[in-house]
């Protein structure tokens, strides 16, 4: 999406994960915009490197499955955090122009390990702003829920296994934001244009019941309860209510402000934003959008139609 709409010198994919890059530079053979680097964001050296003459970064490296950060702690606070702090002390001294990090539902009000330390990572994104000194490196965030159609995400769970009979649920009375990743992309996007540094930004997005989910990815199969797992939500939550006095509405999004300096009261920053109510919390079971299953379906159907094309 990006190669198209913004045609780019260059574009970078920095990551620890072979396999992946070097199935992405089959897809893309010949497109010489295309730069794969190995490397991890705990390695401060090789981030400097792979940063060398970069305008903009996006910041998605992250230890994020909830059960593998809890029996994991200490790798999920070096990859989470200590990647997250070379990540900015890098761009600062490359002198990169943008920033922005990718969060999660999980970083407001969490209740596991892998929500605590995306939680220090959008304060130390946020933070960073006031690292910059004299030059003009901006570090904003994003935030939203897992992405429909994503590894480990839910729907591509419940397709593989929907001809067994048996779809496991872990409570009936659970929701989820939707998201898709042409939205979590465009949000990215409207961050560069729109930031100033310092900002979180909250894409407005349905809600849908995970037991409707199921049963419309296979309508005659049994649905058996197993139980939340360790450190697992009922609903997601985007914006808990201690935030909800530097938080600002859009037409289609919410930004919180840094309760910072002056930042959280800053005209520049706030724009034409209205400020949401006070104790306004913004979580998949208090939503006033909700994903219809029509919706649902035509989704599953133009995705998995274009992955058949791949």
């Amino acid at each position: 999406m990006t190669l198209a709409r913004y045609n780019p010198k260059k574009i970078i994919v920095f990551s620890r994960d072979e396999m992946k890059q070097w199935e992405m530079a089959q897809k893309y053979q010949g497109d010489d915009r295309l730069r794969f680097f190995i490397g991890d964001v705990r390695d401060k050296d090789r981030l400097y490197r792979a940063l060398d003459g970069v305008d903009y970064v996006v910041h998605a490296a992250a230890t994020k499955i909830v059960p593998t950060a809890e029996y994991n702690p200490f790798e999920s606070v070096k990859t989470n955090i200590i990647g997250a702090m070379n990540v900015i002390d890098a761009a600062i001294d490359k002198k990169v122009k943008g920033v922005v990090a990718l969060s999660t539902d999980k970083a407001s009000s969490p209740v596991n390990l892998y929500g605590a330390t995306k939680l220090a990572s959008d304060k130390l994104f946020v933070a960073g702003n006031s690292y910059t000194g004299d030059q003009s490196t901006k570090f904003s965030v994003v935030r939203y829920g897992n992405v429909m159609g994503s590894r480990g995400s839910v729907i591509p769970f419940f397709m593989s296994i929907r001809d067994s009979g048996v779809l496991p649920i872990t409570d009936p009375r659970m929701t989820r934001f939707m998201i898709s990743l042409d939205q979590g992309v465009e949000l990215v996007w409207h961050a560069f244009e729109d930031m100033l540094g310092g900002e979180i930004y909250v894409k407005k997005i349905p809600s849908m019941k995970v037991v409707d989910l199921a049963r419309l990815i296979a309508p005659d199969a049994r649905l058996e309860v197993v139980g939340i797992r360790a450190g697992e939500k009922l609903h997601e939550q985007m914006i808990g209510c201690e935030d909800s006095h530097f938080t600002y509405e859009y037409p289609e999004h919410f930004k919180i402000l840094p309760n910072l300096h002056s930042l959280g009261t800053c005209k520049e920053r706030i724009k034409d934003g209205k400020r949401v109510p006070e104790g306004f919390v913004y979580s998949s079971d208090n939503n006033t959008e909700w994903m219809t299953p029509e919706q649902l379906q035509a989704w599953i159907d133009q995705y998995y139609s274009e992955l058949g094309e791949l």
